[in-house]
Order: structure tokens, then sequence, then C-alpha cells
């Protein structure tokens, strides 16, 4: 037993700290440099990337490709974009799935019901490209979208949920409202029980998100393990068609006594190693009515008969 120990033990220090899924899929015809390279050139009213939106893309390009390869390329038809401000994912679904027609959804407090933003771009061809986004201007959270139900084939839903402050149940169903029958959502979110966050407390440190010069949006104010998301989504009326966790970006963990302690730990539930991403990706379809209570294990301290 004791040798075993030390075998995990040194196996541990050993294990590379990289949770990726499976190799990115690069669009045809396409190289990751040269994408990286058009998105950078992104400008919103003539507005140029700044520094803070450039650091995103270049840390967070690998997010965007993994969402894009979920949203099948044979799909059509008209299409939702939550929170598509700053327009990264926008560009390569114009790009990359031309088939579908979008509708835009951010939200801008204390703009009104509706806004427009020229977003702009320069091809690799060297032409310039551009989308006029007419956006909706709606907090999910408390306000129905002004569109039919079931007007949308596909909805993209990606790195809002964890920014909600007070009803994730209200959006998520009022979105599959708006889903025809048998529709597709592609949901990303970051993943709390990510390997960063398990060294973290350990070592007792705070797994929390700062406080947002953007106001209480700006944060993340709840994130979700891979487990919770399944059964928010299946509570919500969605099943799942395609789920996992990776990161997009190093790990910035030393090694440290905390590190070694984790990875000895993982060595010994291994049923573990494939929730350990930095983020969610999954894809849903629409296929059973939602529960009309909220969930107990998300939600509290609301009327009697109102929580499951």
């Amino acid at each position: 037993m004791v040798r075993l120990r030390g075998l995990l033990w040194e196996l541990s220090r050993r294990r590379p700290l990289d949770f990726r899924f499976r190799g990115l899929e690069i669009p045809t015809g396409e190289t990751r440099a040269a994408i990286l390279a058009e998105l950078a050139t992104i400008s919103i009213d003539d507005v140029p990337p700044s520094t803070e939106l450039e650091g995103y893309l270049n840390a967070d390009l690998d997010r965007f490709l993994y969402t894009l390869a979920l949203v099948p390329a044979d799909i059509h038809g008209t299409a939702l974009e939550i929170g598509a401000n700053p327009y990264f994912m926008s560009v390569l679904l114009n790009q990359h799935r031309p088939n579908l027609k979008f509708d835009y959804v951010n939200y801008f407090h204390p703009l009104g019901a509706r806004g427009l933003q020229r977003v702009r771009w320069n091809g690799s061809n060297g032409g310039t490209h551009g989308i006029d986004v007419d956006f909706m201007n709606v907090n999910l959270e408390e306000t129905p979208l002004p569109v039919e139900d079931e007007r949308y084939a596909v909805i993209l839903f990606c790195e809002v949920l964890e920014h909600f402050i007070l009803h994730p149940y209200h959006a998520v169903t009022e979105l599959w409202r708006k889903l025809k029958p048998g529709g597709t959502m592609v949901l990303t979110t970051p993943n709390v029980a990510r390997y960063e966050s398990a060294v973290a407390l350990l070592e007792g440190r705070n797994v929390y998100d700062q406080y947002s010069g953007y106001g209480p949006h700006g944060r993340h104010n709840r994130e979700y393990a891979r487990h919770e998301l399944h059964m928010l989504m299946r509570h919500c009326g969605f099943t799942c068609d395609a789920d996992f966790t990776s990161d997009v970006h190093p790990h910035y963990i030393p090694q440290t006594i905390a590190h070694r302690h984790a990875m000895w730990a993982l060595n010994l539930t291994k049923h573990r190693e494939h929730d350990l991403g930095q983020y969610l990706f999954s894809r849903w379809r629409k296929t059973h009515a939602p529960n009309p209570r909220y969930p107990h294990w998300l939600y509290r301290s609301y009327p009697e008969g109102t929580i499951e």
C-alpha cells in the first residue's frame, strides 16, 4: 500500500495540467492564426477593440472555436444569439454558418427596447465585411422576449448564465418558449468545479469572481458544476445531445503541495477527470414541458408551493 501511494504521488507530480477536450475543429480552409487575425480587426461603431477585449480574444479564441463546432454545419433557419456583444461569435457564425439568419439580444441598462451597432471587420481576403446588429435590449431574468413563440431553430446561450443575479429559471424557460419543438440550444458557461478552483480551495483561496466596474451583471454571480447544468436544463424542458468540459487557455497554478495533493486525489477518483475543464460546453434539444416549479437546489425563500 505504501508503495502504491508513492507511485500515485509521483504520477501526480508528472501529470500535465491540461484538461482539454479533443483537438479543435478548425473550419475548412482556415487556420487558427488566420481566424485570430480576422477577429482582432472587429470594430463596433467604428471603435476598434480595447486592450481588454484584445486580451479576452487571445485568451478565449479556443472557446469560440469549440462553441462553433457545437452548431451543426447543416442547420438552417432563424437563430438567436444571447449576449452577442462583443460579436466574436457573431462574426464566426456569419462566416461559417451562412444558412442561419440571426436575431440578437444584449442587455445594456438603461438603454431602450432596441439598439443598433455597426460591426465591421477585415476578411482574410483583404475585403471589409460588416453586420448591422439591430438587437433586442432585454433582461431575460425579468422580461419576455418580444418575438413570437417557437420562432427559432437554434439559440446560442453562451457565457450568459453565470451573470444572472435573480432568476435563471425564468430566462431558460423563456428561451424554451422561443425555440421550435425539437430546436437546438448551444450553451456554454464556466465550470465552477474546474481544476483551478479545486486547487484554490485546497490552498484556502477564494474562487468567487471580483466585483465588476460594469455593475452586478458584469461579474460571474453563480457558476455551475456539470451535473448542476444537467439538472437545470432537464428541469427546464431540455435533453442533452452533447456535452464536455475543456480548458481553453493554460493553467496558472504553481507546483504547490496543494496541486500535488489534488492530483493525487484525482488519481483515486478517475470518474472526475472529465469534469475539470475550465468551461462547460453543451448542446440541448427542446423535448418536454418545463417543470412549473423552481428547482429546490437553486432557489430558496420563495412562497410555499413555488419550489419543488
